[in-house]
């Protein structure tokens, strides 16, 4: 027998002979013929942009082309790199005009909350804001949550905000090694304020100095403790402070943590040469005190400007970057040198047996890497 589709279906052999359907209901179907099914739907493959019309697409504020950019930027597979510094080198003429705003802190100091909250009255003054929202990676599969555009969620809908959240692959600050690119992509496209978030993990948060001009910290209050553990860290570099989440029965408690940070702040030499960082407290739940703290960024911002510091901080920023991808590259030429390579070996199996001095084998690794470089000299 045959039914409405016209499948095939018969009664399976296990069935007695006679038996009525109401006793042995079942049917089996044969199945689908070859033949007759639906060809198979062409495989999808996204278009492969040049990098002309990449940089022509960010300046012609193409969001789809920037997100598409970025990802260049951020691939580490080789046959990405050469068409990510054409990109940069096609933009360059375009960036620079931005403001660059770092913000830290420790874990939940409200800093997303801050900078929605920040970025939300902006945009809607008009104002075209970049967000850099940078996650923590983890040590174990490498992954990261890229939550922050979720949290974000008002100002993700606005229509002037661009908001990247990009994973922090452990390199130290949680700044990755491309979000400086992806700063200038940003800048390139005419977004007026870019915001870098980074994850608070204390000292090695000065990273994220190199990068920015103005560099905030987000606090908590009861700030006794915080204090002691990050004054000689961020403190030492931080062009404010921002005591957050200062509404309710937190407020007094804000004021005292304000309080204390100016007590501590004295004592430090400003970071920036001509400015003095203060501490200020800002509610990101009721918005007092959020444009207030953007009025003193923008002071900042003119004072850096006139007095002519500001260029002279982004080419050092830039010679630093330079210094440190160089660094980078002979590090792993090095360390990928099949001689150092044997000779790291030995020398770890030597120290697990404690029959050498961690001296003498840094010194073996070091008269190895001499005599490679002898090589090629």
């Amino acid at each position: 027998m045959a039914d409405e589709n016209n499948y095939d279906v018969y009664k399976p052999e296990w069935i007695p002979e006679g038996a009525s359907n109401e006793q042995y209901p079942g049917f089996v179907m044969t199945g689908v013929d070859a033949k007759k099914a639906k060809p198979k739907a062409p495989i999808y493959k996204p278009k492969k942009y040049t990098a002309e019309e990449l940089i022509n697409g960010i300046i012609n504020h193409d969001r789809m082309l920037l997100s598409k950019a970025i990802t260049i930027i951020e691939s580490n597979a080789p046959k990405h790199f050469e068409l990510g510094q054409e990109i940069i080198k096609g933009i360059l003429p375009y960036t620079g005009k931005s403001i660059r705003v770092g913000i830290t802190g420790v874990p939940g100091a409200g800093k997303s909350t801050f900078i929605e909250a920040l970025g939300s009255r902006l945009c809607q003054q008009g104002k075209k804001v970049a967000v850099l929202a940078v996650d923590p990676s983890s040590s174990i599969t490498k992954g990261s949550i890229l939550g922050d555009k979720t949290r974000m969620e008002t100002l993700s809908k606005a229509a002037n905000a661009f908001i990247r959240p990009s994973p922090s692959g452990g390199t130290l600050g949680g700044v990755t090694r491309k979000s400086r690119e992806t700063m200038l992509l940003c800048e390139a496209f005419g977004y007026e304020i870019i915001l870098v978030e980074t994850v608070g993990v204390g000292q090695s948060e000065t990273t994220v100095r190199s990068m920015v001009d103005f560099f905030l910290m987000v606090a908590l209050t009861g700030a006794g403790d915080d204090l002691q553990g990050i004054k000689k860290g961020i403190m030492e570099i931080a062009d404010a402070i921002l005591v957050n989440k200062a509404d309710g029965d937190n407020k007094q408690r804000a004021l005292v943590a304000r309080a204390d940070y100016e007590q501590v702040l004295h004592m430090l030499r400003p970071a920036t040469e001509g400015w003095t960082t203060k501490a200020y407290t800002c509610s990101s739940y009721t918005g007092e005190g959020v444009m207030e703290m953007w009025s003193v960024i923008e002071e900042f911002n003119k004072m850096m400007v006139d007095s002519g510091r500001l260029d002279k901080r982004r080419k050092d920023q830039t010679m630093e970057w330079v210094t440190h991808m160089t660094e980078e590259h002979v590090h792993n030429l090095v360390f990928n040198n099949p001689q150092v390579v044997e000779a790291m070996a030995k020398a770890e199996d030597l120290i697990r047996h404690d029959q050498i001095s961690a001296t003498m084998a840094a010194q073996n690794l070091i008269d190895t890497i001499e005599a490679e470089l002898r090589k090629v000299q």
